[in-house]
């Protein structure tokens, strides 16, 4: 049973069709010899008589129902398995697995569903972590293709720009500069800071920015874990912050944090889609990057573009 091939169930399928031994020969352009000795190859392999010859013709046995039947299950799978490949080839289908700083979730799901809107046949794996997490699972191969403010530099990869990334220095509303023009960074010794957590981009743009010895006096007290924390804490009056404008856009709209205005600010970093050069890239993965690439930039929030 294991040498039955795709030419048995294409000959099995013919003869049925035809109903003729002659015609179906004619059909798969053989002779009728060859085709008689195809057919007779097919019933020794299977153990069965499929087909009773007759002066009309050639009629299915009920084991060759059987097998016809079966047969166009076959016939339906390989006409899968054909589109399947090609939709892998194209990029219209196939697996595809994304990664994504904490920070990018706020445009990340935007930017996948754009570009699986017209893929209906991708099969999508999405994973968001902070910076650290988001490498190592690049390095593991876990994620083809990521989405990051600052690329690693201890792997070989492509970086392509999606757009401007940019920072800003956040307070609640009623902070005593608030609303004050042309700060400079000695205008904000002695405030309280609050920053993420080393591992992540912002937490090393923040001791990129704090470590102007003009500011040594800041009194950095409280570290915390994620962009939405840091927001509760700057509302709650804990502190001011340096964050990714990305994140904050909602609550600047409805009077719930400032922007303070400092010079140098915002810091504009950009945001970019990261592969690998030392792993092949599936189609897939290719056309999400080419996506991102043209697309990307009118997924990021409006405020701060």
């Amino acid at each position: 049973m294991r040498n039955v091939s795709f030419r048995h169930i294409e000959t099995l399928q013919a003869i049925a069709e035809a109903g003729s031994l002659v015609q179906a020969a004619a059909a798969l352009n053989m002779t009728p010899a060859a085709l008689t000795a195809r057919v007779k190859g097919l019933e020794d392999r299977v153990g069965l008589k499929l087909f009773d010859r007759a002066p009309t013709g050639m009629r299915l046995t009920p084991a060759g129902e059987a097998a016809l039947e079966a047969s166009r299950g076959v016939g339906r799978a390989m006409r899968d398995f054909a589109e399947a490949m090609h939709a892998i080839a194209t990029g219209e289908g196939g697996r595809l697995s994304v990664g994504a700083t904490s920070t990018a979730k706020y445009f990340a799901p935007r930017l996948i569903a754009g570009f699986v809107a017209s893929r209906p046949k991708v099969d999508l794996r999405f994973l968001i972590g902070n910076r650290d997490a988001t490498v190592e699972s690049f390095r593991a191969g876990e994620i083809e293709v990521a989405l990051s403010g600052r690329p690693p530099r201890d792997m070989p990869v492509e970086t392509f720009a999606i757009g401007p990334h940019p920072y800003v220095l956040i307070a609640p509303p009623d902070h005593r500069l608030a609303g004050a023009k042309g700060l400079t960074k000695a205008d904000l010794a002695g405030e309280a800071f609050l920053f993420r957590e080393i591992g992540s981009g912002t937490r090393s743009l923040f001791d990129s920015f704090i470590g102007d010895t003009a500011i040594r006096p800041v009194q950095m007290r409280m570290e915390l874990g994620s962009n939405e924390t840091i927001k509760q804490a700057v509302m709650a009056g804990l502190g001011i912050a340096l964050i990714s404008a990305h994140t904050i856009a909602a609550e600047v709209v409805d009077g719930r944090l400032v922007c303070l205005d400092v010079e140098g600010h915002p810091i504009v970093r950009r945001w970019f889609v990261i592969n690998r050069t030392d792993r092949a890239l599936s189609p897939t993965a290719r056309a999400f990057r080419d996506f991102a690439v043209q697309e990307g930039a009118r997924f990021l929030p409006d405020l701060f573009r």
